[in-house]
């Protein structure tokens, strides 16, 4: 299946309209043809807003560049070998320093604490073994794992697939640690951020 996404406007005039053209293809049941889908913005917006997604800051480094950054777009995509899938903007500093490293942590972080997420929103500054003022250490990638986790993954990038505006990067586990098992991750649901939808500007 394939898709072409193009925009349009709604019925009333002002409502931005997103028009798919999906392609099915035969060996998936449906005869290959296409299906037109036009879905305004706005529903779009309200439906992915409360997708349940994750908070977490993402590690990253190559060379002596390090940085850490706010995602909400990560998941487990296989079990064995496990992997882990991160969706990052390909305009990000950490698009860069993954692509160029092969590497990335995830460090999840207590649902009491959310305050590192508006902190790394932007790119980070290095002072010695600290990111924005946060201890950090390297395990076995390399990348840096923010000691104040209350649980961490590092990852070796297995695949990426840039899929328009970002890039999975699909990274199988080779250390990881929880620091603080009694403590509940954070979820975008414990803030007042948003992230996701269609393409904004400044996005």
């Amino acid at each position: 299946m394939s898709w072409r996404q193009n925009s349009a406007v709604g019925a009333a005039g002002n409502t931005p309209v997103v028009a798919m053209r999906i392609r099915t293809a035969g060996t998936l049941g449906f005869g290959v043809g296409y299906v037109e889908v036009k879905v305004d913005t706005d529903t779009i917006n309200n439906v992915t807003f409360k997708i349940p997604n994750a908070l977490a800051l993402i590690g990253s480094a190559s060379g002596d560049e390090w940085n850490g950054m706010t995602a909400s777009w990560i998941t487990q995509l296989s079990m064995e070998p496990v992997i882990i899938g991160v969706g990052v903007d390909n305009k990000a500093v950490t698009h860069r320093l993954i692509a160029e490293s092969g590497s990335f942590t995830v460090n999840l972080w207590s649902a009491e604490d959310t305050k590192p997420f508006v902190q790394f929103s932007k790119p980070a500054v290095r002072d010695g073994d600290t990111l924005n003022g946060r201890p950090v250490f390297t395990a076995t990638t390399g990348a840096p794992v923010f000691e104040d986790a209350i649980a961490w993954m590092d990852c070796e990038v297995r695949q990426a697939i840039n899929m328009g505006t970002h890039t999975l990067f699909l990274g199988e586990i080779v250390d990881a640690s929880v620091n603080d098992a009694d403590q509940r991750a954070a979820a975008m649901s414990d803030t007042r951020l948003k992230y996701g939808g269609v393409k904004r500007g400044g996005h």
